[in-house]
């Protein structure tokens, strides 16, 4: 219980607790709280000196914090005393210099979350740390000097394992592997209603979870190959997608993925051989049309026009090309 690791953060030579509490509004939802329970809430963080100066404010990032309880998080002590709060409770919670000395930290990745890519600052090393702080004037002083803090926080609202989609971080192997497969059903639902971009984003999240779970695997091996045989679809459909949008250059690539693997793959092939002729590759279009077709003989009929619609454009091109050449000799 949370009551009890509160209890256990006091000095084993002092009466005093480490963690003092001040409701200021009582909730008026109790959540139980389990391992996996994602919680948002509003925090101000005031240092507890001389200064009594305020250091954030989530209000002012302009978005509630979230936490996923159970992962770790640098700052555990919100952890704890987030569990003894009901919803749409307001509470002071003064906390020892001990427990928060990760706060600088945890601080800093807040406050650059908030602002462009181009203006983050880098990570620091130890040298760096040591010479130069971690770039925060306020935070250097709270590294240097640690206070004890005071937060005010604001439960927003807690929700349960089962109540919310979880981020791919948060899953194991069985559960990816399960989204997967509601991604495709998603990505699939997607197509037929010609929504292409909504579905190429499905697949492509569906792929990227088959690619961190394959990273774990040895090339070749049983469960690798597996992984691989689930994600080839993904990328036909994936492809698909982007045929439709005119992305020939990464249709090229990703059914070329394919074939790595599935040499005689005739989707992969004939997605590809479309996707050459978009870029104007006849050539590599013609090679893969008529590979397509030596597979599959019902296609004969249709490489055997795309070929002839390639060729007429080939022509048509050479005339144009030709043209051109002839009016910069009389140029």
């Amino acid at each position: 219980m949370v009551s009890c690791n509160l209890k256990l953060k006091m000095d084993i030579n002092s009466s005093e607790p480490k963690i003092q509490k001040k409701i200021l509004h009582t909730g008026n939802i109790v959540k139980q709280f389990t391992n996996g329970s994602r919680v948002f809430f509003h925090f101000q963080t005031r240092m507890k000196n001389e200064e009594n100066k305020i250091i954030d404010d989530s209000r002012k990032m302009g978005k509630p914090m979230e936490l996923v309880l159970g992962k770790k998080f640098k700052l555990d002590v919100w952890e704890a005393i987030i569990q003894t709060m009901a919803v749409n409770e307001v509470a002071h919670f003064t906390v020892d210099k001990s427990l928060v000395t990760a706060y600088p930290f945890v601080s800093k990745t807040l406050r650059e979350s908030c602002l462009p890519k181009e203006s983050r600052r880098h990570h620091c090393c130890g040298v760096t740390l040591q010479n130069e702080g971690i770039g925060y004037p306020d935070l250097n002083d709270l590294l240097r000097v640690p206070t004890d803090l005071e937060f005010t926080i604001e439960l927003l609202k807690v929700e349960s394992p089962d109540e919310y989609q979880k981020e791919s971080w948060q899953m194991n192997e069985d559960e990816k592997v399960q989204r997967v497969g509601h991604l495709r059903n998603e990505g699939n639902e997607l197509y037929k209603a010609k929504d292409f971009k909504a579905a190429t984003d499905k697949y492509a999240e569906a792929i990227g979870m088959l690619e961190q779970l394959m990273l774990k695997e040895k090339p070749g091996d049983e469960e690798w190959i597996a992984l691989q045989k689930m994600k080839n679809p993904l990328l036909l459909n994936y492809s698909q997608c982007k045929l439709l949008e005119g992305d020939y250059y990464n249709v090229i690539e990703h059914c070329s993925d394919v074939l790595k693997s599935e040499p005689d793959n005739v989707k992969a092939l004939f997605r590809r051989a479309k996707a050459h002729v978009g870029a104007w590759n006849p050539k590599e279009a013609k090679l893969d049309f008529q590979r397509a077709a030596e597979l599959d003989s019902s296609l004969k009929g249709v490489v055997a026009e795309e070929i002839r619609k390639m060729e007429k454009m080939e022509k048509e091109k050479n005339k144009e090309d030709a043209k051109k050449f002839r009016g910069k000799l009389l140029s």
